[in-house]
């Protein structure tokens, strides 16, 4: 598989204080096996779907233990030149760049509504080895309470061009690379509790929405929206039983037509 394009979804890895827990609980959510645990980098597991490396879980470090979340990696070819663009365009470096070993290097930044993400500059691993099939990285949205924060900041930092739905009811906005599609931004309505940041919402794959809802509720997940049929696939919004925000869509079950879209 070769480097992903600047500003791809590239990877995607969470801290759990019950790695097992969350091991049993994405294992049998989204059938995913786990490779050994890397002692040399903090016990870093890696998930697979199929043989394929699709995500990874860690514990958290001394002093890092926190609320479980996702945290969504972008390609860049250079991660201190994005380091500097985060910086130059009102975000935050959370984490230094930092070489892992052979596999590349790693960032963490906050984009300036709040929003975490992370930034890959990848060596031997170069992100993801399947996507949109059962049990991989389908898609993410960025959820944001100041989407022309959000916004400006995202096609300053990476080569994006963005384009907006046309629907008075919801503001979102998506972003391409070339001729793909590759990153949605959605901005937070009243529906979302105050205490709720801005946020990387991670779409994981699944054969069938409401039976992957009914696994994960079954053991602790708590689902926040859905499911719902869309012209994109079924989805449903969910939360992890240690409150890691995610999604699921089968993107074989569409309904109704795709929206209008325009450049902006």
């Amino acid at each position: 598989m070769a480097v992903q394009p600047e500003g791809t979804p590239c990877w995607a890895d969470a801290m759990f204080s019950d790695l097992e827990g969350a091991k049993t609980f994405y294992g049998d959510v989204l059938g995913w096996t786990f490779g050994e645990s890397s002692s040399e980098y903090g016990n870093y597991t890696q998930a697979y779907a199929n043989g394929k490396a699709v995500a990874a879980v860690v514990p958290p470090m001394p002093g890092q233990e926190g609320q479980s979340q996702w945290c969504l990696y972008l390609a860049s070819p250079d991660a201190a030149a994005t380091a500097a663009r985060i910086r130059e365009n009102g975000g935050d470096v959370l984490m230094e760049p930092m070489q892992v070993g052979e596999f590349g290097t790693m960032c963490l930044a906050r984009e300036p509504s709040g929003a975490v993400f992370g930034v890959w500059q990848g060596g031997v691993h170069e992100g993801f080895e399947a996507t949109a099939v059962p049990g991989a990285y389908c898609w993410a949205e960025v959820f944001t309470r100041e989407p022309e924060k959000t916004d400006t900041f995202l096609t300053a930092v990476f080569p994006y061009r963005a384009k907006q739905i046309e629907d008075d009811a919801v503001d979102f906005r998506m972003f391409d690379i070339g001729e793909d599609t590759v990153l949605g931004r959605m901005r937070m309505t009243d529906d979302f509790p105050p205490e709720v940041p801005s946020y990387v919402n991670v779409y994981w794959t699944v054969d069938n929405c409401d039976e992957a809802v009914a696994r994960a509720t079954g053991l602790g997940g708590i689902l926040r929206f859905g499911p719902m049929s869309s012209p994109f696939g079924r989805f449903a919004a969910l939360s992890d039983p240690q409150g890691a925000n995610f999604s699921v869509i089968d993107i074989t079950t569409t309904e109704g037509e795709m929206p209008k879209i325009k450049d902006v």
